[in-house]
């Protein structure tokens, strides 16, 4: 299900990735052509300051707009993590963290996604933790539920094994130490979730407590949500259909 209230989430106005300093690479062609295609007009890099240090920012083009928010001010290392009875819990809190020490930042994040103009991406190192926690933010204040913001969150269990492959390769051939490594399961953005509604009332209610406006909420709806278009066909004296119909699709009601 999408957003109540006869709306469904633009598409094409906001992406999240991996490290897009990548696309300096020389053998990065191929993705730099993607980039351009996608009209981006802002990033936000999600790094903390010593992951921009070591590789640097996304390449600058005319037009793009560059911001850089680092989010985590307590940086850790998930593939050096001792046992844990459950790692999903433990990701959750460590996730928590962030909202907690970056509050301030991830406020900014929202209102550059506000109202920045043309398509934006976010970005990390990896793509999958704090690029996951902004978009369930977004998702959630559009009003999309639990359950398809999980299963959106959970998209990047399909990069799971490039991800444990990377860090692999940069550590000489070794595995990874931990099972959860590189995991993304929805059961991590499912107690997230919880934990902002135990402890502020929701995530609208988590927004305010670090200056994030109504205004910027309703500005996010504005930019992000599509609302849907009833079409309903008439024969004489009675009406045969009702179906609503919007460039992605259509959902019959």
């Amino acid at each position: 299900m999408g957003p109540p209230g006869g709306y469904l989430t633009r598409p094409r106005v906001r992406y999240r990735s991996d490290n897009l300093a990548k696309l300096h690479e020389p053998a990065a062609a191929a993705d730099r052509e993607r980039f351009d295609a996608l009209g981006i007009r802002t990033v936000v890099d999600l790094r903390h300051d010593g992951e921009f240090a070591r590789t640097g920012r996304v390449p600058a083009r005319d037009g793009l707009a560059f911001r850089h928010l680092g989010i985590e001010h307590r940086p850790g290392d998930q593939a050096a993590t001792g046992p844990l009875p459950d790692p999903w819990r433990y990701l959750a809190g460590k996730l928590g963290e962030i909202l907690t020490d970056g509050g301030e930042e991830i406020a900014r994040v929202l209102d550059v996604l506000a109202h920045a103009e043309g398509p934006v991406v976010f970005h990390r190192a990896s793509g999958k933790d704090r690029t996951g926690v902004i978009a369930a933010l977004v998702l959630t204040l559009l009003g999309v539920d639990h359950d398809t913001v999980a299963a959106d969150f959970a998209l990047t269990e399909h990069a799971t094994a490039a991800l444990r492959a990377d860090r692999s390769a940069r550590d000489e051939g070794r595995e990874p130490g931990r099972e959860h490594y590189g995991r993304a399961p929805e059961a991590v953005v499912r107690h997230l979730v919880d934990d902002l509604d135990s402890e502020y009332g929701g995530v609208a209610a988590y927004g305010a407590a670090f200056g994030v406006p109504g205004t910027t909420v309703a500005a996010l709806r504005t930019r992000h949500l599509l609302p849907l278009r009833p079409l309903v066909r008439v024969r004489p004296r009675r009406v045969i259909r009702v179906s609503v119909r919007h460039p992605l699709g259509r959902f019959r009601v």
